[in-house]
């Protein structure tokens, strides 16, 4: 007990427009602009995808927030006003998208409603992606974010476990079921008619997993948001009482939101961290069983982030990586090694040297298999180090008076344990942004060395570079908070096993 010790990690600062510093980045924004901004006028290119009332809806939206949206009637620093899209990040909205594809009703309920629910999203995914991929193919005009715009029943029925309703389902028309098609899968047909008619097997049963893999496919690489109707005009979809159909946040709190992973998602960062160590490099590991394998093998991945918030997602090795107690992933010395090194050469092209520390964290432990790997890929001088970070429910800790413990704290529990809360009070917003007492992250030095408390400042930091929202600071460090998403991505369909590094806004 003799160890144990209570430190403080101060909230990181970061950077926006014209070097200035702020910790909160709505307030940043707001007052500075953002990091990367542009010194001449230009314009985001969209393009919208959706049915003709959708895209209204969108269109009606759009108009909204390029200019002031008044903020939540609230004292907390949290909700602000949004200013206007082209004041806060110094670029301009079109006042019409790049491009308007139109999809009907009649198509998309031909296609969802398909009893068949492998072959029902596959074809609702043909009828926006579709479309998409032919326009990259014909026009010549460049689209930086393509926003999805949803009925509400894409997202009903678009989702592994949903039921439509016997009195509204159709025939999907095809002769080809499960066990045939996976049978196919394994043995192809002769016939070519019987291997197109197995293919919606080899995709997950996810309407927004599937298109956002789907569009990974090939050349067409689109970046893409998807939006629901009810989010862009909640007005539009109200109960017989007059109440919203659904509990959406406040129309400014959206505007943040959407906007700011609009601008990240065009290729441009809203903000980066104020203070880094030099020539440090972080990866999240990732893993997910596959689908149709009923083996059990996954698809490891990683994910590499660099102080500015950019990062790249690499798709491994393919394998029985799932441990004998069926709880934890472990990739072999030889996947870990191929994985690893293109990490550190992805890294070396980017900033013209080998990193001089490579933090990997994880939610499980390493074996020494699997760690062997990993130093095998790294050169000499670089510093390897091995975190696990995990939810914790083991431990609460309390503070005098009515708020909670502050975000930020740190507690020692030896030179390699410890816990820290990401989550907590907030003195600069004046409030703790949850419910219940805030359950800390226990982070665990497992190999290599380094100084904990040096490893929980970077934990912290990267709370704050999760730029698919414009909130003062995540849960959970970048490198981990999307790595189910990640790796429900990559696993969605048949990805070649052989896929070249695509930058992190492809995924959130």
């Amino acid at each position: 007990m003799s160890d144990l010790r209570l430190d403080y990690i101060p909230e990181p600062q970061l950077v926006f427009g014209s070097g200035q510093r702020l910790e909160s980045p709505k307030d940043g924004l707001f007052l500075f602009g953002p990091e990367h901004g542009v010194k001449e006028i230009a314009t985001l290119r969209i393009g919208v995808i959706g049915t003709r009332a959708g895209i209204g809806f969108f269109s009606e939206w759009i108009s909204r927030v390029r200019g002031f949206v008044p903020g939540k009637e609230s004292s907390s620093a949290q909700h602000r006003p949004f200013l206007g899209f082209n004041a806060i990040y110094a670029i301009g909205l079109p006042d019409k998208p790049v491009c308007e594809l139109v999809v009907s009703n009649e198509q998309i309920d031909e296609a969802l409603l398909v009893a068949d629910r492998h072959v029902a999203i596959f074809r609702t995914v043909d009828v926006f992606s579709g479309p998409i991929k032919r326009f990259i193919d014909e026009e010549e005009s460049v689209v930086d974010v393509w926003f999805v715009v949803i009925p509400e029943r894409v997202f009903l029925y678009g989702r592994p476990k949903s039921v439509v309703p016997v009195a509204m389902r159709v025939d999907s028309g095809a002769h080809m079921d499960k066990k045939l098609a996976k049978d196919l899968i394994n043995e192809p047909s002769l016939f070519v008619e019987d291997n197109e008619a197995a293919v919606p097997y080899l995709y997950e049963i996810n309407f927004h997993n599937q298109l956002k893999a789907r569009l990974l496919e090939g050349p067409h690489r689109a970046v893409i948001q998807i939006v629901r109707e009810t989010v862009v005009a909640p007005g539009a979809f109200l109960r017989s009482n007059g109440m919203p159909l659904r509990a959406i946040q406040d129309p400014a709190t959206v505007a943040w939101n959407l906007c700011t992973t609009a601008y990240f998602k065009s290729g441009r960062r809203p903000w980066r961290l104020a203070r880094v160590r030099d020539k440090v490099c972080y990866v999240g590991l990732v893993f997910k069983r596959l689908i149709n394998d009923a083996e059990g093998s996954a698809c490891c991945g990683a994910q590499m982030f660099l102080d500015s918030g950019d990062g790249l997602v690499f798709k491994g090795a393919v394998g029985p990586w799932r441990s004998a107690n069926r709880l934890e992933y472990h990739v072999s010395r030889e996947g870990a090694r191929t994985l690893l090194a293109t990490v550190v050469d992805a890294y070396r092209n980017k900033e013209g040297c080998y990193p001089s520390e490579l933090f990997i964290h994880g939610q499980t432990a390493f074996n020494d298999d699997e760690w062997d790997g990993f130093t095998d890929a790294v050169p000499p001088g670089t510093n390897l180090v091995g975190i696990r970070i995990r939810s914790s429910l083991s431990l609460k800790l309390f503070r005098p008076g009515t708020h909670p413990i502050l975000r930020g704290c740190a507690l020692r529990i030896s030179g390699r344990a410890g816990f820290l809360w990401t989550r907590g009070f907030i003195p600069y917003l004046g409030t703790y942004p949850g419910r219940e007492t805030p359950n800390p992250l226990r982070i665990d030095l497992l190999r290599g060395d380094a100084d904990l408390l040096t490893v929980m400042a970077d934990v912290m930091a990267l709370t704050k570079l999760n730029f698919n929202a414009c909130i003062y600071g995540d849960g959970l460090p970048v490198t981990l908070r999307f790595a189910s998403a990640v790796g429900e991505i990559l696993t969605a369909g048949p990805t070649p096993e052989k896929q070249p590094p695509l930058p992190f806004k492809h995924y959130i």
